[in-house]
Protein backbone atom coordinates (compact mmCIF):
# COMPACT_ATOMS: atom_id res chain seq x y z
CA UNK A 1 0.00 0.00 0.00
CA UNK A 2 1.88 3.30 -0.85
CA UNK A 3 1.11 6.57 1.03
CA UNK A 4 -0.11 9.69 0.55
CA UNK A 5 1.28 11.99 -1.31
CA UNK A 6 3.56 14.88 0.83
CA UNK A 7 3.51 18.69 -0.36
CA UNK A 8 6.65 20.86 0.11
CA UNK A 9 6.34 24.64 -0.99
CA UNK A 10 9.98 25.87 -2.17
CA UNK A 11 11.20 29.19 -2.99
CA UNK A 12 14.39 29.72 -4.34
CA UNK A 13 15.97 33.36 -5.15
CA UNK A 14 19.08 34.37 -6.50
CA UNK A 15 21.18 36.23 -9.05
CA UNK A 16 19.41 35.63 -12.87
CA UNK A 17 21.34 33.49 -15.36
CA UNK A 18 21.06 30.88 -17.91
CA UNK A 19 20.22 27.38 -16.95
CA UNK A 20 19.57 27.99 -13.35
CA UNK A 21 15.58 26.79 -13.54
CA UNK A 22 16.59 23.81 -15.52
CA UNK A 23 19.49 22.84 -12.89
CA UNK A 24 16.77 23.39 -9.58
CA UNK A 25 13.74 21.18 -11.77
CA UNK A 26 16.27 18.94 -12.58
CA UNK A 27 17.81 18.22 -8.91
CA UNK A 28 13.40 18.13 -7.79
CA UNK A 29 13.44 15.25 -10.77
CA UNK A 30 15.99 13.16 -9.73
CA UNK A 31 15.02 13.65 -6.14
CA UNK A 32 11.66 11.95 -7.15
CA UNK A 33 9.54 14.97 -6.68
CA UNK A 34 6.65 16.40 -9.28
CA UNK A 35 6.33 20.12 -9.48
CA UNK A 36 2.51 20.58 -9.65
CA UNK A 37 2.31 24.02 -9.25
CA UNK A 38 5.37 26.89 -9.80
CA UNK A 39 5.62 30.76 -10.39
CA UNK A 40 8.56 32.16 -11.53
CA UNK A 41 10.01 36.46 -11.90
CA UNK A 42 12.64 37.77 -12.80
CA UNK A 43 12.74 40.98 -10.23
CA UNK A 44 15.64 43.44 -11.55
CA UNK A 45 18.90 41.10 -11.88
CA UNK A 46 17.25 38.51 -9.99
CA UNK A 47 14.57 35.81 -10.16
CA UNK A 48 12.49 34.06 -7.38
CA UNK A 49 11.34 30.77 -8.31
CA UNK A 50 8.20 29.25 -6.15
CA UNK A 51 6.93 25.71 -6.41
CA UNK A 52 4.66 23.43 -4.73
CA UNK A 53 6.19 19.94 -4.90
CA UNK A 54 4.37 16.42 -4.39
CA UNK A 55 6.08 13.07 -3.52
CA UNK A 56 6.54 10.34 -1.54
CA UNK A 57 7.49 10.65 1.69
CA UNK A 58 11.03 9.72 0.98
CA UNK A 59 11.75 12.11 -2.02
CA UNK A 60 10.32 15.03 -0.08
CA UNK A 61 12.86 13.82 2.35
CA UNK A 62 15.49 14.03 0.03
CA UNK A 63 15.24 17.40 -1.73
CA UNK A 64 14.37 18.82 2.02
CA UNK A 65 17.89 17.17 2.57
CA UNK A 66 19.59 17.90 -0.69
CA UNK A 67 18.33 21.16 -1.91
CA UNK A 68 19.71 23.34 0.50
CA UNK A 69 23.67 22.19 -0.75
CA UNK A 70 22.62 22.35 -3.83
CA UNK A 71 21.30 26.01 -3.33
CA UNK A 72 24.45 26.83 -1.31
CA UNK A 73 26.67 25.67 -4.75
CA UNK A 74 24.49 28.23 -7.04
CA UNK A 75 24.16 30.61 -4.50
CA UNK A 76 20.55 30.49 -4.03
CA UNK A 77 18.47 31.56 -1.16
CA UNK A 78 16.35 28.43 -0.25
CA UNK A 79 13.43 28.14 1.69
CA UNK A 80 11.16 25.65 1.91
CA UNK A 81 7.84 24.46 3.90
CA UNK A 82 5.85 21.26 4.22
CA UNK A 83 2.04 22.01 3.63
CA UNK A 84 -0.94 19.93 4.36
CA UNK A 85 -3.21 18.57 1.27
CA UNK A 86 -6.60 20.15 0.67
CA UNK A 87 -5.66 22.71 2.64
CA UNK A 88 -6.70 25.21 -0.25
CA UNK A 89 -10.21 26.74 0.67
CA UNK A 90 -12.69 26.63 -1.65
CA UNK A 91 -12.84 29.75 -3.86
CA UNK A 92 -15.85 31.45 -4.22
CA UNK A 93 -16.73 34.63 -6.35
CA UNK A 94 -13.27 35.25 -8.02
CA UNK A 95 -12.36 38.38 -9.60
CA UNK A 96 -9.77 40.02 -11.45
CA UNK A 97 -8.60 43.54 -10.21
CA UNK A 98 -6.62 45.76 -12.68
CA UNK A 99 -5.42 49.39 -11.93
CA UNK A 100 -3.26 51.99 -13.49
CA UNK A 101 -2.44 54.68 -11.10
CA UNK A 102 0.03 57.56 -10.58
CA UNK A 103 2.87 55.34 -8.63
CA UNK A 104 3.27 56.93 -5.04
CA UNK A 105 4.16 54.76 -1.87
CA UNK A 106 1.54 52.89 0.11
CA UNK A 107 -0.97 52.12 -3.46
CA UNK A 108 -0.44 48.63 -2.82
CA UNK A 109 -1.39 48.51 0.08
CA UNK A 110 -3.92 50.77 -0.30
CA UNK A 111 -5.61 48.28 -2.83
CA UNK A 112 -4.59 44.91 -0.48
CA UNK A 113 -5.79 47.06 3.12
CA UNK A 114 -9.38 47.19 0.48
CA UNK A 115 -9.69 43.63 -0.37
CA UNK A 116 -8.45 42.55 3.81
CA UNK A 117 -11.62 45.05 4.52
CA UNK A 118 -13.87 42.74 2.54
CA UNK A 119 -12.65 39.45 3.45
CA UNK A 120 -10.80 38.70 0.25
CA UNK A 121 -8.13 36.11 -0.49
CA UNK A 122 -5.55 37.16 -2.55
CA UNK A 123 -4.52 34.85 -4.97
CA UNK A 124 -2.00 36.37 -7.27
CA UNK A 125 -0.78 39.86 -6.99
CA UNK A 126 1.57 41.25 -10.08
CA UNK A 127 2.57 45.36 -10.14
CA UNK A 128 4.90 46.87 -12.66
CA UNK A 129 5.89 50.56 -12.50
CA UNK A 130 6.39 52.18 -15.93
CA UNK A 131 9.01 54.91 -16.02
CA UNK A 132 7.31 58.82 -16.97
CA UNK A 133 6.44 61.90 -15.48
CA UNK A 134 4.70 61.16 -13.80
CA UNK A 135 5.25 57.10 -13.09
CA UNK A 136 2.49 54.80 -13.43
CA UNK A 137 2.06 51.86 -11.43
CA UNK A 138 -0.28 48.77 -13.33
CA UNK A 139 -1.82 46.48 -10.77
CA UNK A 140 -2.88 43.01 -11.42
CA UNK A 141 -4.78 40.84 -8.55
CA UNK A 142 -7.05 37.75 -8.86
CA UNK A 143 -8.48 37.32 -5.56
CA UNK A 144 -11.38 35.05 -4.04
CA UNK A 145 -14.05 35.89 -1.23
CA UNK A 146 -16.82 34.18 -0.46
CA UNK A 147 -19.81 35.87 -0.49
CA UNK A 148 -21.67 37.69 -3.73
CA UNK A 149 -22.59 40.60 -1.62
CA UNK A 150 -19.20 41.45 -0.42
CA UNK A 151 -18.24 41.35 -3.63
CA UNK A 152 -20.58 43.76 -4.78
CA UNK A 153 -19.78 45.85 -1.85
CA UNK A 154 -15.65 45.03 -2.84
CA UNK A 155 -16.94 47.18 -6.73
CA UNK A 156 -18.66 49.92 -4.72
CA UNK A 157 -15.40 50.79 -2.50
CA UNK A 158 -13.19 49.52 -5.77
CA UNK A 159 -14.47 52.39 -7.52
CA UNK A 160 -14.49 55.13 -4.74
CA UNK A 161 -10.49 54.18 -3.77
CA UNK A 162 -10.06 54.84 -7.94
CA UNK A 163 -11.62 57.99 -8.16
CA UNK A 164 -9.55 59.07 -4.43
CA UNK A 165 -6.34 58.00 -6.51
CA UNK A 166 -6.90 59.38 -9.83
CA UNK A 167 -6.17 55.63 -10.81
CA UNK A 168 -8.17 53.64 -13.80
CA UNK A 169 -9.53 50.22 -12.67
CA UNK A 170 -11.74 47.44 -13.90
CA UNK A 171 -13.02 44.48 -11.86
CA UNK A 172 -13.93 41.65 -13.67
CA UNK A 173 -16.05 38.67 -11.81
CA UNK A 174 -15.27 35.42 -12.55
CA UNK A 175 -18.13 33.67 -14.85
CA UNK A 176 -19.31 37.29 -15.93
CA UNK A 177 -19.17 38.53 -19.92
CA UNK A 178 -18.93 42.42 -18.80
CA UNK A 179 -16.10 44.18 -17.52
CA UNK A 180 -17.03 47.51 -15.28
CA UNK A 181 -14.69 50.42 -16.41
CA UNK A 182 -13.87 52.54 -13.49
Amino acid sequence: MSSSPVHLVITALGSDRAGIVNTITRHVSQCGCNIEDSRLALLGGEFTFVMLLSGSPNAINMIESTLPIKGAELELLIVMKRTPTGSTPVRHEGFSLAVEVPDSPRIIERFTALLTQHHMHIAELMTRAQPGTPAILSIRIHAYGSSAKALADLEQNFALLCAELSAQGTIHADGRQETERL
